[in-house]
């Protein structure tokens, strides 16, 4: 076992895992943030995605040892007191979801994305996000819901 200590949302978290454990499954299964989901274990999908020091980073394949001393914010930190994010509210308004599978990968990767860059291009969102997959492929309401996020008027709309 090893000691780490994370500040998950705003809240210093200290826990002895072990070495191997994955940063997703100490969310998910000791802190119970089931709103991190994992759907495939290999990067691919981009479900697991959480902000570590700020950065979009899939959790399926970092270490909880990797992310000691460090800052996570995932899906539950974000509304603020029982306020959507605006990023949220532009998914819900723009029904940039479909069965919500991907959503908190989705949410997490825009929160990034907006914060190094405020005023995407169409292509640059498409880009961006192109490592979160959505089996339902909302991916014309994603784009929209991205560029309302950034206050910027939805293609098609």
């Amino acid at each position: 076992m090893q000691s780490v200590t994370l500040t998950i949302n705003g809240q210093k978290v200290t826990a002895d895992v072990e070495p191997r454990m994955l940063l997703v499954k100490f969310l998910r299964e000791h802190l119970r943030m089931t709103g991190t989901h994992v759907g495939c274990d290999t990067t691919q999908c981009g479900a697991c995605t959480i902000l570590f020091n700020g950065d979009a980073v899939k959790s399926c394949t970092m270490l909880v040892v990797q992310a000691d001393g460090g800052t996570v914010t995932t899906i539950e930190g974000v509304a603020q007191d029982s306020k959507m994010h605006p990023v949220q509210e532009a998914f819900h308004i723009h029904h940039g979801l479909q069965c919500g599978f991907c959503t908190p990968g989705m949410v997490m990767r825009t929160l990034d994305l907006l914060a190094k860059n405020p005023k995407p291009s169409e292509e640059d969102i498409r880009h961006q996000m192109e490592g979160n997959l959505c089996r339902c492929t909302g991916y014309h309401n994603i784009v929209a819901a991205v560029q309302a996020a950034s206050g910027q008027t939805p293609v098609g709309h």
